[in-house]
């Protein structure tokens, strides 16, 4: 019987250097602009993650689904070619799970349309992220199905290896940020990345892996620079 291994990465500030949600409403924002609509501006404290979550996706309310699958891969082919735009270590570990011929599954609170060129450029065959709702005619309606943070990543990461047939002890997770503490718990093979206390005292007091947060450019980038 073959063994499944599924490697489960967040995207936010664990493949991707920065929040890409705000990245890509930056890049949103501009393009308003340009249209000579002033941009609102996304509320980012004040609330839990999961309220800050669907706050942000109601700005998007009356905007093709189309139209936003477009400008995320506009905004990802500009984004990609930033120097610090990725956490290297996590990029090569995403790639050693991909030769190694494991699952990769991208399990974010970010939205599918953004999440998608990211997927497809890492080779990710699973996108675990808030689903956007949209009325009859694709047009986006502003809400979310829910959002997929905390407990709801792991409950997006134990769906799937259930459909898959992999035992827990056999995956591997990548996270963080404390919320994504009940994903990284799932599996057998947690790793925290970057200097979260909460996600770091665990990691100290069960033997969890650790990978530094620093930052660096896309892997076809930096092979274009070492080649230089």
């Amino acid at each position: 019987m073959t063994t499944r291994h599924i490697a489960f990465f967040d995207v936010d500030e664990t493949l991707l250097a920065e929040k890409g949600m705000l990245s890509f409403w930056r890049f949103w924002s501009r393009h308003l602009t340009g249209q000579g609509r002033p941009p609102a501006t996304p509320r980012t404290t004040g609330a839990d993650r999961e309220t800050l979550n669907r706050a942000y996706f109601t700005l998007f309310a009356g905007v093709p689904r189309a139209h936003l699958e477009a400008a995320a891969r506009q905004w990802y082919e500009e984004y990609r070619g930033g120097p610090d735009a990725y956490l290297p270590d996590v990029v090569n570990a995403l790639l050693w799970h991909r030769t190694s011929g494991h699952e990769i599954a991208l399990v974010t609170g970010s939205g599918a349309a953004l999440v998608a060129p990211v997927a497809e450029d890492f080779g990710a065959g699973h996108v675990l992220a808030t689903e956007l709702l949209t009325d009859a005619a694709g047009v986006l309606t502003g809400q979310v199905r829910h959002p997929v943070i905390g407990a709801a990543k792991r409950t997006a990461a134990t769906g799937l290896m259930r459909r898959l047939g992999a035992s827990a002890g056999d995956c591997f997770a990548y996270g963080d940020h404390s919320s994504d503490l009940p994903m990284l718990s799932a599996v057998g093979n947690p790793v925290v990345v970057g200097d979260d206390p909460v996600l770091n005292d665990r990691a100290a007091a069960q033997g969890w892996r650790t990978l530094a947060g620093r930052k660096g450019p896309h892997p076809a980038a930096a092979q274009v620079l070492q080649a230089i």
